[in-house]
């Protein structure tokens, strides 16, 4: 959910890359460790008619970034060192 309300913050801003994960390999009872944004995040969710609002209402980060094939799957690590984000600015 980080990440969604990253992307939603962030607009698309040119030059920006995200990463939010889990360390021990999964988002809760999801299969995912977490998720990516990038400049081009919304632009591709608009083309597949996904609505960011509507997927922060209902906490669905993992479709959201299902859709556009942005999870991070890692499977269990094994380890847990705490969350993990990460800011790339170009």
């Amino acid at each position: 959910e980080f990440c969604l309300g990253l992307a939603q913050a962030l607009q698309g801003a040119e030059g920006v890359w995200a990463l939010a994960a889990d360390t021990d390999g999964i988002d809760g009872v999801e299969d995912n460790a977490g998720a990516l944004v990038a400049p081009d995040t919304l632009a591709r969710a608009a083309a597949l008619q996904l609505r960011l609002g509507d997927h922060l209402d209902r906490h669905d980060a993992y479709g959201f970034f299902s859709a556009l094939d942005d999870l991070v799957v890692t499977g269990p690590t094994h380890t847990n060192v705490n969350d993990f984000r990460v800011l790339l600015v170009l």
